[in-house]
């Protein structure tokens, strides 16, 4: 069994801003998820992990990185352009817990394999300031076939046209995703400390928390919601993993964005995520389904 491609597929702004929330990590190491949250007990069934593989040096197949997303339908999967970019095939598990599956991240009869596409906007590092690092941050996995609906019955819903802008200031929002929740004390040299993702662990499991939207022009508040995430305040977090995964307009099932980014390697304050709302983007989503 090949080794699950240890590499990392986001973009250090500074030494204390990460983009892109994806992490690339071995077979058996840590994951990211959630964080200030509880297990999701069935409420978003639609929402799954997904691995993602690229080619290698040798021109071989190999499993590369994991993200959160979410399905549209049976076989339309919403995440993030930072998480398809560069990719050749993917693989989507809906179950609630992935931890343990002796399958993963390979394909095999627990989960559905797909092909990922990226908006054609998408650019790293194309805009100014942290948020044009991941411009047109959106990406779709069509599956090869449905996801029965015994196993997932209930799909994200699309927002309509505009419908971030019509929000107020602390309007609740929903995290859902797979990996990290916690900081695990590893020994180091402050002066070579670990890299961020490897500060972060726990179990493979599909994670809910509250959070609330942070209003206000700010740049490319036109593509981004800022999202608050303050466990001291009762909000929960998204950190390395949770990549592509949907920000629910509390209490819904409707997307308003995905997850696209934060702003430390605590994973604290405010996060930010791609919206899904402009006409642009819609029209892009729409066309696959």
């Amino acid at each position: 069994m090949k080794k699950f491609t240890l590499t990392v597929r986001y973009v250090l702004a500074s030494l204390f801003v990460v983009l892109a929330l994806a992490l690339l990590y071995s077979m058996v190491g840590s994951a990211n998820a959630i964080t200030n949250g509880e297990p999701d007990a069935g409420h978003h069934p639609y929402v799954g992990l997904a691995v993602f593989d690229v080619l290698d040096e040798n021109g071989n197949q190999v499993p590369s990185h994991r993200c959160s997303a979410s399905l549209l339908s049976p076989t339309v999967v919403l995440t993030a352009g930072h998480c398809t970019d560069g990719t050749v095939a993917a693989r989507v598990w809906f179950d609630e817990v992935v931890q343990g599956n002796p399958e993963y991240p390979f394909s095999g009869a627990t989960s559905y394999d797909g092909i990922a596409y990226t908006f054609p906007s998408f650019c790293i590092g194309c805009g100014n300031g942290l948020p044009g690092f991941a411009a047109g941050d959106v990406g779709i996995i069509v599956l090869s076939e449905p996801v029965p609906t015994n196993v997932v019955s209930e799909y994200a819903i699309l927002p309509e046209e505009g419908l971030v802008d019509t929000l107020r200031n602390k309007t609740p929002i929903d995290f859902v995703g797979y990996g990290v929740q916690f900081q695990a004390q590893i020994p180091g040299n402050q002066l070579d400390p670990p890299p961020p993702f490897s500060r972060w662990t726990g179990p493979r499991q599909r994670m809910f928390a509250p959070s609330e939207l942070v209003s206000g022009n700010f740049v490319h508040s036109d593509q981004f919601l800022r999202l608050a995430m303050n466990p001291g305040g009762g909000s929960g977090g998204t950190c390395f993993g949770d990549s592509g995964g949907p920000d629910l307009l509390g209490d819904t099932d409707i997307v308003l964005g995905v997850n696209s980014y934060v702003t430390n390697i605590n994973c604290a304050g405010v996060g930010y995520s791609f919206r899904i709302d402009t006409s642009e983007v819609l029209e892009w989503i729409n066309s696959f389904l």
